[in-house]
């Protein structure tokens, strides 16, 4: 009754009141569900665009719009909730793979708020139809709303694991979660292998998984360390397997920074990547703070020159300091190195279980054999009922007058039902379809698409049954589906992980990850450049001069170059000049005298194969690769020559291949890689090839069993063999004729093995010309051919080497298992191929012009003209960063303040807008533009900031011209205007702020250790801002 008070001993109040609340935090907001990877306000906010029709290929709605939709129908809660829950869902930088694509500003890594939801727009990410694949189908069971109006999904049939690729975090009642996000390949294989072993998982161990998934991919990429030291001097823990095997463990998450180096003795120190949830602003105040309190000295300037193509925080050092104290105390005293404790715990079954890796696998596939056995059930029924009718259509055009005659004495379309029923046998279903079906089906072609119909469903029903019978089959749909996932979504991973403990980085392990193409002349001249994909014009501009070696190779891979002596010199990629050519001689002890053989491209990891030698008179020789890379020394002698004979070739095999030797005359051999036994450095070798006089050999290839053999002639003539027309012989023989030559061929002068990746050859002239040919341009031709002249040479210009260039693919895995063409992944039988002719035409489409230099999408790194056959993996890679010369370059004309003071453009918190919330920031103004002009009108003194601030955006924008004033310049310019910093100082700033008690100092003791850093400044680098911000 109203009024009443009931007495409760307040211990039981609090404990049955404290559960309901604790389990209802626990199972209905902060943890995720194993199956599907979301909370229920995710699962809502898909669900509800999805019903909405906000797919990914619909145009965007309103952010304000879909909240509506889903705290109206699904969740009753604060509209913040849902609003800050989609936006997290939107960005790069806290989800691996985005579920939302939003439009507008969604927030940035520097710790800038969203836009307000009337401001901003989204819609479903194409991943995530992946998860909302089916629902229609009666794959999930339903719950009642709020209000029981409506039903709203218990699971999502979620056809990719989401839980591990895009992680979760959550605080819940007595317990969190924190699961990180991991590479979809990876995730995938590791998935496909426990499919594959599904009979048998109970004895798959988490060493099995870890052959597939490294370790966790952040989405800001950055370094994690495999190892950690554990407690107390113990030895050191893998805290990633530990992490997989117990649900829990502490990781080493760090920042990833390069060196670079200055004039004058001065290097600076890079970011590009820093650890997962990283706020980049408060990472630049912090560095700024230390350097003010004298906590880090060495540092001169600290700038943020992050743009659109990616991170860069640019740190510049003083002369002479050691670039790696410095970042090892930024380590130690930044956010630029954190911990991250994993905590895999999960719903399973509506209960908070901490998890292991392969039971979280195993719960996503015994989800999936659920989704696809009611998928299959539905499927099923809905074929019979199809089928039922069709057959009924089928028996009424078999005695069409008797049903017409039959309809037409019918008085009423219930009678004529009913007389169809008892005259003919018809079903109430069938004889409702007979009544429904225009007169236009009673045509013979309208009966023999209903007879395939038949056929068709008939295929169906069976296949269905048979898969609905077999567990088995089931598994192999879903891997089937997962390997049609991976080769979609599948991308590169992002987070180096370094399988040592913190603290052991190497140089290398510092140097920036990028594809970049090395090209070396035959007199020893070395070129760098970066790699932007393979077509025709960029090729052409990458192999001019390369007639010794084409490669391409990353910034962290060896090189080892081999000249005609026999002796090998090892340098870095990183060590070659980015623009321009060095010549060998001034990077290692190379003579000039000497001339070159080959060169190779190897990460320092290389330990397994052999290096695979072949001198001009035929020698060849084996070295393990493991000797040959471990070796300390930059320069050895792998091979001894003697009298006139010279090192030719050098390449890398597996042990067990074929190899085969070209000569100038024409002739080859074809031999197993294994009837040359290893050897050291010191040996002279064996023979593998008997030749002629006046011969010698001029290429050592690896076999490919389904390749074809690439060789061209000093005056341009060029054919391609099929590998099979080679026999394979002993070694030391004469060998067979590979490409026959006369007095207008000249000699054979170069060969190369192609495969059906390799997209281009590259023919280079004597005089360093470079011309590319697509390989559907060489013809095909027996070995005894002369070939076609398809290399234009001008005047005496000859040609002088072939490089095949095959792609770079992304190294991920080895490539996954061949999808079962039976099969298309959905549970129902392959669709036919496309018809023969339509394939042709494809085939034959011409392909798409490469921009001229200097247009937009040429700046961006896009390739260009494409093979019309192939379709390189390396071309849909993502685009490299620019150089670093072209990054700074507009960032050096801003001019330095004096000593003492300390500028920040975006490294200080940005103003709040009080329209919406959104960030709002003040143009740059230039001061080596305004010192400029204010020369020439004869003024000296800086304007006041406040004054500065008052001529309003407008004014600021004028000042934002290029500068070409040299840096000596800058400094006279400023010291001529009295030394007074354009901006206001960020120590400055800092110092206006409240200190806590402990560290309460002056403006005048921060002004002196303001000195310490010249001036932070932030470079937007073009990034664009959206109206709101």
């Amino acid at each position: 009754m109203i009024g009443t008070v009931r007495e409760i001993e307040i211990t039981t109040e609090m404990h049955a009141s404290y559960l309901d609340y604790a389990m209802s935090v626990i199972v209905a907001r902060a943890l995720p569900d194993v199956r599907d990877g979301l909370k229920p306000v995710h699962r809502r906010i898909l669900y509800a665009m999805h019903d909405m029709g906000v797919t990914s290929n619909k145009p965007y709605k309103k952010s304000a719009r879909i909240v509506g939709e889903v705290l109206g129908k699904y969740h009753p809660h604060n509209d913040t909730s849902v609003y800050d829950a989609m936006v997290r869902m939107a960005q790069e930088f806290s989800l691996r793979y985005p579920l939302v694509d939003g439009q507008g500003n969604f927030g940035s890594i520097d710790g800038d708020n969203a836009a307000a939801m009337r401001y901003t727009e989204a819609r479903l990410a194409a991943i995530s139809d992946l998860m909302l694949a089916d629902i229609e189908k009666d794959t999930i069971d339903w719950n009642d709303n709020f209000d029981t109006t409506l039903k709203e999904p218990a699971i999502l049939p979620a056809a990719l694991p989401n839980l591990l690729i895009n992680g979760a975090n959550g605080i819940a009642v007595g317990m969190a979660t924190n699961i990180p996000p991991h590479n979809l390949a990876e995730v995938v294989d590791a998935a496909v292998y426990l499919i594959d072993h599904f009979d048998k998982i109970d004895e798959v161990g988490v060493n099995d998984l870890l052959q597939f998934i490294k370790g966790p991919d952040f989405p800001t990429g950055g370094i994690l360390f495999r190892y950690r030291q554990g407690a107390k001097g113990e030895e050191e823990i893998d805290a990633v397997s530990q992490g997989y095997a117990t649900g829990r463990a502490r990781l080493i998450m760090q920042a990833k920074a390069h060196f670079e180096e200055m004039s004058r003795s001065r290097s600076r120190i890079v970011v590009t990547d820093l650890p997962y949830q990283t706020n980049k602003t408060n990472l630049l105040e912090r560095i700024a703070l230390l350097v003010r309190d004298g906590k880090i000295d060495g540092i001169t300037d600290l700038r943020d020159e992050s743009d659109r193509t990616g991170m860069r925080i640019v740190i510049e050092l003083t002369r002479n300091v050691d670039p790696n104290a410095i970042l090892a105390r930024l380590l130690r005293l930044t956010p630029m190195q954190q911990t991250f404790g994993m905590s895999l715990l999960a719903l399973v079954n509506g209960e908070p279980v901490t998890l292991t890796l392969k039971r979280i696998l195993r719960h996503f596939i015994e989800h999936r054999q659920e989704i696809i056995r009611r998928r299959s059930q539905f499927d099923l029924a809905k074929a019979k009922a199809r089928s039922h009718i069709v057959e009924g259509l089928l028996k009424a055009l078999d005695i069409l007058d008797e049903v017409i005659s039959t309809i037409r004495r019918s008085q009423r379309v219930d009678t004529a039902r009913t007389n169809l029923m008892r005259a003919f046998g018809f079903t109430q279903v069938q004889a409702q379809a007979i009544l429904d079906m225009p007169l236009r089906r009673l045509t013979a072609l309208e009966r023999r698409q209903l007879q395939d119909e038949h056929k068709e469903l008939q295929q169906l029903i069976s296949y269905l049954e048979d898969l609905l019978s077999d567990d088995g089959k089931i598994l192999g749909v879903i891997r089937e589906e997962l390997l049609a996932l991976r080769q979609q979504h599948a991308d590169r991973r992002r987070t180096q992980i370094v399988e040592r403990a913190q603290g052991t980085l190497t140089a290398t392990d510092l140097l920036p990850d990028r594809r970049v193409w090395v090209a070396l002349g035959a007199n020893g001249a070395l070129r760098r450049q970066d790699f932007t994909g393979i077509n025709r014009a960029g090729l052409r501009q990458a192999a001019q001069n390369a007639a010794a070696a084409l490669l391409t190779a990353n910034t962290r891979d060896q090189l080892f170059i081999f000249s005609a002596s026999g002796r090998c010199y090892r340098l870095g990629v990183h060590e070659l000049p980015q623009e321009g050519r060095r010549h060998l001689a001034d990077l290692t002890d190379f003579s000039r005298r000497n001339t070159i053989a080959s060169m190779l491209a190897l990460p320092q990891s290389a330990t397994e194969g052999f290096l695979f030698l072949v001198t001009r008179q035929g020698a060849v020789k084996r070295i393990a690769l493991a000797d040959f890379t471990q070796a300390a020394l930059t320069a050895l002698n792998v091979i001894s020559v003697n009298g006139k004979d010279r090192l030719a070739c050098a390449l890398v095999t597996p042990g067990n291949g074929e190899i085969m030797l070209i000569t100038r005359m024409g002739r080859s051999i074809r031999f197993p890689e294994e009837k040359v036994r290893a050897m050291g450095t010191a040996a002279r070798g064996v023979a593998g090839i008997n030749l002629k006089r006046d011969d010698e050999v001029i290429a050592a290839l690896p076999v490919a069993p389904d390749g074809d053999l690439l060789t061209v002639t000093s005056a341009g003539y060029v054919k391609r063999t099929p590998i099979n027309e080679f026999n394979l012989q002993g070694r030391g023989g004469g060998g067979i004729i590979a490409h026959k030559l006369d007095a207008r061929t000249g000699d054979l002068v170069g060969a190369a093995m192609l495969t059906p990746e390799h997209a281009f050859a590259a023919f280079v002239t004597e005089k360093g010309v470079a011309k590319p040919l697509g390989l559907e341009d060489i013809p095909s031709s027996g070995r005894s051919a002369l070939g076609s002249r398809k290399v234009d040479l001008a005047g005496s210009d000859a040609v002088a080497a072939v490089q095949a260039v095959s792609p770079v693919v992304a190294a991920m895995h080895s490539p996954p298992p061949p999808p079962d063409p039976q099969l298309n992944g959905r549970g129902d039988i392959a669709a036919p191929p496309p018809a023969k002719e339509n394939q042709e035409k494809t085939e034959k489409a011409p392909a798409k012009k490469k921009p001229a230099a200097g247009t937009a999408s040429a700046k961006s790194g896009k390739s260009g003209a494409q093979p019309k056959t192939r379709k390189l993996a390396s071309e849909t890679s993502k685009k490299p960063k620019p150089a670093t010369s072209e990054r700074t370059a507009p960032k050096q004309a801003a001019a330095k303040p004096a000593n003492g003071e300390l500028s920040s453009r975006n490294a200080k918190p940005r103003r709040k807008s009080r329209r919406n919330g959104a960030q709002e920031t003040s143009p740059p103004a230039d001061a080596s533009n305004a010192s400029t002009r204010r020369r020439k009108a004869g003024k000296t003194s800086e304007p006041e900031p406040d004054a500065r601030r008052a001529a309003g955006p407008r004014q600021a924008k004028q000042t934002k011209r290029p500068v070409k004033n040299s840096q000596p310049e800058r400094k006279r310019a400023a010291a001529a205007s009295g030394n007074q910093s354009v901006q206001a100082s960020l120590l400055d700033e800092l110092a206006a702020k409240p200190k806590p008690a402990a560290a309460k100092t002056s403006t005048r003791a921060a002004g002196k250790g303001a000195g310490k850093l010249a001036r932070v400044s932030s470079v937007t680098g073009g990034r664009k801002k959206s109206k709101n911000q």
